[in-house]
């Protein structure tokens, strides 16, 4: 499976997904839409999932034109954003995250979203951003930074829009290790093979119990968001 967006290719028992659109990653619609496939595929023929970017650029977060357009568009694309996040938190297969680079708002929401996360060691940036260019945190990416999110960093983290390094990243729980960008890749599949060997049944009961009640409140409350948005 390969798209202008992004590659599928399953290796052994585990999918891997290489997000390409040739500039920063965008989770425009076209991307979310390749990503839910990709998805859905790798859940019927995969135990594990790894999803990379390209090098430097891991995802720059929901398409900005878009989120900074009409208020109907953002949050149109914002509630097709939500339907992949919660998608991969309760993924029914482990999903393990090659950050090759640069990780912003909706891009950090993607980390946040997945099992295991290795990092590239460099000069990037990881963080949720969104106060800092003028749009409220979401109430999707609330509850995710305070599943993830070190409790003593999460208001920095959300309310005043802290941007971490890599190394940084992994203290408040953005990631969990990093590797040198060359082998940021690698590593993930490592991580993927390892965990493939777990129970699926076993995997998918405790997933829900652990996140089940996160995913039921982001469903609960994603339309009143997001007609709060539309309003501002």
């Amino acid at each position: 499976m390969a798209t202008d967006l992004l590659t599928y290719t399953l290796e052994g028992t585990t999918a891997v997904v290489r997000m390409d659109d040739g500039k920063a990653n965008a989770l425009s619609e076209p991307m979310i839409d390749a990503l839910l496939g990709a998805l859905s595929r790798a859940e019927e023929e995969a135990s594990a999932m790894v999803i990379a970017g390209r090098p430097d650029r891991f995802c720059a977060g929901f398409d900005l034109r878009v989120m900074t357009s009409r208020p109907e568009a953002a949050a149109a694309l914002l509630g097709r954003g939500a339907d992949l996040l919660m998608k991969l938190y309760g993924a029914t297969l482990p999903v393990v995250i090659a950050c090759t680079g640069h990780a912003l708002a909706g891009g950090a929401l993607l980390l946040l979203a997945g099992d295991v996360r290795i990092g590239a060691e460099g000069a990037f940036r990881i963080g949720l951003n969104e106060v800092a260019i003028g749009i409220p945190v979401p109430v999707l990416a609330m509850a995710l930074a305070r599943d993830r999110l070190a409790r003593t960093e999460l208001a920095r983290a959300t309310l005043m829009a802290q941007i971490y390094a890599p190394d940084e990243a992994v203290r408040v729980g953005y990631l969990d290790a990093l590797a040198p960008p060359e082998a940021v890749l690698a590593r993930a599949k490592e991580e993927a093979a390892k965990l493939s060997s777990l129970a699926r049944p076993a995997f998918k009961a405790t997933k829900a119990r652990l996140r089940g009640k996160t995913i039921a409140h982001v469903h609960a409350t994603l339309q009143d968001d997001l007609k709060d948005l539309i309003q501002r």
